[in-house]
């Protein structure tokens, strides 16, 4: 079984950009955002995937994901996946033995920016960097499959 052990925080600041790589734009839809799983579709750069993941609460989530050609998902990203679309910039900062992902949202979610971790085991001891603050890691509000239906303009 594929496992996802990742946590969630927002930032207090920006600090974490003078370490970043320039970022990769993305777009990513979900065709089911069900009780027990969601099923995405991400266009990343040149990149595409289709992923499906457990809709369990919490840092440990199943997680399969695949590649998929990149006009498959255009074509699924404009005709089934629910608007809006979740737009964002990922970018990538390496603190300590990890490297982070910050996803700056834009569109309706335009303001949101989450860091994230991804961890070899939920209890995994990590170097926190000077710009984190609050975890978010339980709080659904925060999961990109429910910033479909409650965007953060709405919040």
């Amino acid at each position: 079984m594929a496992t996802e052990i990742e946590r969630k925080f927002l930032l207090c600041d920006d600090s974490w950009r003078a370490h970043a790589d320039a970022g990769t734009p993305m777009c990513q839809g979900y065709l089911i955002g069900a009780k027990r799983a969601s099923v995405r579709v991400r266009v990343s750069g040149a990149c595409a995937h289709l992923n499906i993941k457990s809709a369990t609460l919490g840092v440990e989530r199943q997680e399969y994901e695949v590649e998929i050609p990149l006009a498959d998902a255009e074509e699924l990203l404009d005709t089934l996946c629910e608007q809006p679309l979740i737009e964002k910039t990922r970018y990538h900062v390496r603190h300590g033995e990890h490297t982070w992902e910050i996803d700056v949202f834009s569109g309706d979610n335009a303001g949101l920016v989450v860091a994230e971790i991804e961890l070899g085991s939920a209890d995994e001891a990590f170097k926190r960097p000077p710009w984190l603050g609050e975890e978010v890691s339980h709080d659904k509000r925060y999961y990109n499959v429910c910033l479909v239906t409650h965007p953060y303009k709405d919040w």
